[in-house]
Formats: C-alpha cells, structure tokens, sequence
C-alpha cells in the first residue's frame, strides 16, 4: 500500500472516529455518578476523556507516516 493510500485511509478513519468518540465521552460524562462528583474529580475525568482519543489514533499515525514501498 503506498504512503498517499495509507494517508487517505488513515485520515477517512480519523473523521469517523473523531465524533463517535466524542459522544461516547459525553455520553460517559453525563452518567449519574459524575453528575454528582466533586470539582477535582470532574476536571481529572474530563481531561481524562479528552486525552483518551488520542491513545488509538498514535499508531494509526505512525502507520500513515510509514515511507511507502521502495523508499
């Protein structure tokens, strides 16, 4: 597969994967036992939710930045 097919194909994948990503952590947000958690805990799951994305997409970049054959 060459280096502009793996781009495209990596890159299709990150537009899909982006926003359901995003409503599953809202959906994880708004569960009952955060509505009620103190400040600290809130802002440590937030952030928590908003880093997690990117724990998938780190070797699909890497896959995409792979020289393509011959190079």
């Amino acid at each position: 597969m060459g280096q502009g097919t793996r781009e495209f194909t990596g890159t299709s994948v990150m537009i899909v994967f982006v926003p359901v990503y995003a409503l599953v952590a809202k959906a994880l947000a708004q569960t009952r036992p955060l509505q009620h958690a103190p400040g600290l805990v809130l802002a440590l799951c937030f952030a928590g939710l908003g880093l997690a994305w990117t724990l998938p997409i780190m070797p699909q970049i890497r896959w995409m930045e792979k020289p393509g054959p011959g190079k």
